[in-house]
């Protein structure tokens, strides 16, 4: 498991869906952006610390009825976003 991943442990839910996200660090994982193809993970650059209500969602195990999976999908990359930033500051990630 790399550093980043492991970087989610613990950590707050950057993907923060609205009347979804549990707010609970202890569910924390590392959620990656889909799209790399069966059984593969995207890069760790396209990924989110993510509760486990918000990662149910983004994986489509939950319909959560009150968003468009345009609209999941948009939260989700302004929750990579907020990771990357922090995974700028502690180092993880350089640019």
């Amino acid at each position: 498991m790399s550093k980043i991943r492991k970087s989610a442990k613990g950590a707050d839910c950057q993907v923060r869906l609205p009347s979804i996200c549990n707010w609970n660090p202890e569910t924390t994982i590392f959620a990656h952006m889909g799209g790399a193809g069966m059984g593969r993970k995207s890069s760790d650059l396209f990924g989110a610390h993510c509760c486990s209500s918000c990662h149910d969602v983004i994986d489509f195990r939950v319909n959560p009825k009150i968003f468009t999976q345009k609209e999941v999908h948009q939260m989700f990359c302004d929750g990579i976003f907020r990771t990357q930033q922090i995974l700028l500051d502690k180092g993880l990630i350089k640019i």
